[in-house]
């Protein structure tokens, strides 16, 4: 069961597709936190204006929620789906 705040499983299933899962590579270190759990860490972020590092630990490490949102805007995935809302 998901928190108010977070996203529904029929709003992820909207914006699901903008988020490919990524190759599966074998590495060393922990597994990848879903693209569902960091993107509910950064929009908790851009809700409510705190730090990263204010973050509550039922997301993600603040790090990783950081990062990804970094290589989402660069990416231009955010910039996709915004312009697509728009419309």
């Amino acid at each position: 069961m998901s928190r108010r705040e977070e996203l529904t499983d029929e709003q992820w299933s909207l914006i699901e597709p903008l988020f490919d899962k990524p190759p599966v590579v074998v590495t060393r270190g922990r597994p990848r936190r879903s693209e569902r759990e960091v993107l509910n860490g950064v929009l908790w972020i851009l809700r409510s204006g705190a730090r990263w590092c204010d973050l509550p630990e039922r997301f993600p490490p603040y790090q990783t929620c950081h990062r990804r949102f970094q290589e989402w805007v660069k990416d231009g995935r955010l910039r996709k789906s915004a312009g697509n809302a728009c419309r």
